[in-house]
């Protein structure tokens, strides 16, 4: 695990000013992603699908920073469900700057095994969601002098992953929808992705429950450990902010050095 004592703080007015929407922000890096935006100093929309409890704690995370941070319920793979958070930021807050297109599930099997449903279930949750959001946010952050979107893909759309095509299938996609929209969308609105590796998250907890097989994936990461959250988290702020203004149609590795790509 990371040292936590030697991670600093953001400065409290990287984001000040601005309106952040986040996507599956109730747990993991969603949620992780939303404090540091707090703490940056941004007002934060927290989406989540179903766990309410878990969306408060994360809301009152961030007002804990000294922010307003909202929740909203809401299916983002469905147009009509990503238009409801658009609306409630701009009801709540009258702008959006910042978007972070986290909302994912892991789910596959063999290719010959894998149901219609369980392909479009992750499609529709992983890469709709995506074109969904950006679609419903665009417009309001088309307005502001400088605005940035950052999707949530991972290692398995650059390389693939074996019982999981459609998992990357729909990671591969966000890689190739953050390159046109990188383009379609400048100079405004900058588009970037992270593409982590392993995560500490309850995602993908149960398959270290084999805790040889935990062994062999650590062992496997020159940086010999797996990604927390907060790791990915300050990767998409920086990506986020100004830090990175001459940066735009980025896919950002996120992975200890296990997979060394372009």
């Amino acid at each position: 695990m990371a040292d936590a004592a030697l991670i600093p703080d953001l400065p409290g007015n990287l984001f000040a000013g601005k309106t952040a929407v986040v996507t599956g922000a109730s747990r993991g890096v969603g949620r992780a992603t939303a404090i540091r935006l707090a703490e940056g100093g941004a007002n934060v929309i927290i989406n989540y699908l179903s766990n309410s409890a878990e969306a408060a704690e994360t809301a009152q995370l961030c007002v804990s920073k000294g922010v307003k941070a909202v929740t909203i319920a809401a299916d983002v793979s469905e147009f009509s469900g990503a238009q409801a958070v658009a609306r409630a930021a701009l009801e709540n807050f009258d702008r959006i700057d910042l978007l972070v297109c986290n909302a994912g599930i892991w789910e596959g099997a063999p290719i010959e095994e894998m149901s219609e449903e369980v392909w479009n279930k992750v499609l529709n949750t992983n890469l709709r969601s995506a074109w969904a959001m950006t679609k419903a946010c665009v417009p309001s952050m088309k307005k502001q002098p400088s605005a940035s979107i950052v999707l949530v893909s991972s290692t398995a759309g650059q390389r693939g992953e074996a019982n999981y095509s459609n998992y990357a299938a729909s990671k591969g996609g966000q890689i190739a929808f953050t390159k046109a929209l990188a383009s379609e969308l400048s100079p405004t609105i900058r588009v970037n992705a992270v593409a982590p590796g392993w995560i500490e998250t309850a995602m993908v907890r149960p398959a270290f429950e084999d805790k040889e097989y935990e062994a062999q994936v650590i062992d496997s990461i020159p940086l010999k450990r797996v990604a927390t959250t907060d790791d990915v988290a300050l990767s998409i702020c920086f990506l986020l902010s100004d830090w990175s203004r001459h940066i735009t149609g980025e896919i950002l590795n996120i992975n200890g050095g296990a997979v060394l790509c372009g």
